[in-house]
């Protein structure tokens, strides 16, 4: 898909459809398009009468022209509410107009310019050309006759004033994008391909480009770093284990962060299996892993002064003959024993060996990100992923962030209470305790790997991966994985990097 920001009016624009925005209630027309609606002799109010258009965000009415304009058709979108206009709105409204044009089999369309200037201009250009990009998304790797793609997309600017912060919007909103394209590709592999192996071998491909040090351990070396607890789900599986460290270093950081990502390339829940139903979408449950690689290929171009460690632990959780027990006893990197009590809480156990290595890298804070309860569904739905950690301006500032990028990180306790819940009788800690409150337990659970640095973990397990209908969004496809997180912490780091 082509971008080009073009200075031409509406009318004599031509392409196979432009879309052009109106907020509620959409009772009358100004500007641009009222004037795209006389050069129609009325005809686009008249459509949007008859349909019954609104304005309300996401709903789009196709209006054909006739040949009376250059466009070939007006793809209407609502932007809701004026005064509730934010990136969020205007990445949704052009997601929704560039699936109706991808529905529509077209390909080329166009958007009519943003009524902003400088700052808010940047800002709204990203997250419209991030709407196009995942709006547009499909995978369609294995299928013999792969739907036709929108091919270009103009952004139209009201004049030249715009064309310096339009062209850095494109360019963030391109990079943040294609970051998530990475992250939900990887999650949408089928297992049998994405293996750990594999994943490895991706993430040395991503590195290279981005000009990362890039290493992956296998068994040997997981074991001499005495990472029994990741080794132990691993041992159910033909496939092999791999920690991968993905390393940004610029010139002179002033601030190390360790991205963790939880990378279960399969789940079948080991011996404590999983209903069928259950099983059917565990390839996104290296949904975290993939985030990590997705914010990998893309931190160069974003952050100059912050070193960034991308760690993903890349394992199957199988029920092979050497398939770790309930009652078993392992030991993890730091020291720390755990007992099994459940084989399908495996993904604490890969992350606190993950996590334990983040903490002797020299770092100042660690995030994890990880598909890690279905406690965290129940809790919030399917419209925001918990944060959970140890340091209230870490965790504000990730909320804020994915406030920013459209994907909602809602906060939960950590009381002193669960990770009593979380300690053994015949070992420091246990890998699964009763349901209620299993976020709050599973965290509490991680916290004891962080070695006391600042850290918060997001649980994205309510949002990686659209299995049901609710949980659809304009960008956002049902049986799709989301990418969600990639852009929370590109956005994080970029604040970071330069704060204001």
């Amino acid at each position: 898909m082509e971008f080009h920001l073009v200075v031409k009016p509406l009318t004599s624009h031509a392409c196979d459809a432009l879309a052009v925005g109106l907020h509620e209630p959409a009772s009358k027309l100004d500007g641009p398009v009222a004037a795209l609606d006389r050069a129609l002799d009325r005809g686009l109010q008249q459509v949007l009468s008859e349909e019954g258009f609104t304005g309300r965000l996401g709903r789009t009415v196709v209006v054909h022209t006739h040949g009376r304009v250059a466009p070939r058709r007006i793809i209407v979108v609502g932007l809701g509410p004026e005064r509730g206009r934010s990136a969020e709105t205007v990445r949704t409204a052009a997601a929704a107009a560039t699936r109706r044009a991808v529905e529509m089999r077209l390909r080329h369309l166009a958007f009519a310019p943003l009524p902003e200037r400088e700052a808010r201009l940047r800002l709204l250009t990203q997250a419209r050309v991030e709407g196009v990009v995942l709006g547009a998304y499909r995978f369609e790797r294995y299928r013999s006759e792969p739907v036709q793609a929108l091919a270009r997309v103009d952004l139209l600017l009201a004049d030249r004033s715009q064309q310096k912060a339009a062209e850095r919007g494109l360019a963030e909103g391109r990079l943040f994008a294609d970051a998530t394209v990475l992250a939900r590709d990887l999650t949408n592999e089928p297992a049998n391909v994405l293996t750990p192996t594999r994943l490895a071998e991706r993430a040395a491909e991503v590195g290279k480009e981005a000009g990362l040090r890039v290493t992956a351990l296998g068994p040997g070396g997981l074991s001499r770093l005495g990472m029994n607890a990741l080794l132990a789900v691993a041992r159910g599986s033909a496939e092999e284990p791999r920690l991968i460290v993905m390393d940004y270093t610029p010139a002179s950081p002033r601030r190390t962060v360790a991205i963790v990502g939880k990378g279960l390339t399969f789940d079948s829940g080991g011996l404590d299996l999983k209903r069928s139903e259950d099983m059917a979408t565990m390839k996104e449950d290296m949904a975290g892993a993939a985030a990590v690689l997705g914010v990998m290929s893309a931190v160069a171009k974003t952050v100059k002064t912050i070193r960034v460690v991308g760690i993903a632990a890349a394992v199957e959780n199988m029920p092979g003959p050497a398939a770790m027990k309930p009652g078993d006893i392992v030991k993890a990197m730091n020291g720390k024993t755990i007992e099994i009590t459940n084989t399908d809480a495996e993904g604490r156990l890969v992350l606190a060996d993950a996590l334990a290595y983040a903490a002797g890298q020299r770092v100042n804070e660690i995030i994890d990100i990880a598909t890690l309860t279905g406690g965290a569904r129940i809790a919030l739905g399917l419209h925001a992923a918990a944060i959970l950690g140890t340091d209230p301006r870490l965790v504000e500032a990730l909320r804020q962030a994915g406030e920013e990028a459209g994907e909602r990180l809602w906060p939960l306790p950590l009381y002193e209470e669960f990770s009593e819940a979380m300690k053994s009788k015949v070992a420091d800690l246990r890998n699964s305790a009763s349901r209620w409150g299993s976020p709050e337990k599973g965290a509490a659970f991680l916290k004891e790997f962080t070695g006391g640095k600042p850290w918060a973990h997001l649980d994205i397990a309510p949002v990686a991966f659209v299995d049901l209908e609710e949980g659809a969004g304009p960008y956002r496809p049902q049986g799709s994985a989301t990418g969600f997180g990639v852009r929370t912490l590109l956005t994080y780091l970029r604040r970071l990097d330069r704060p204001s």
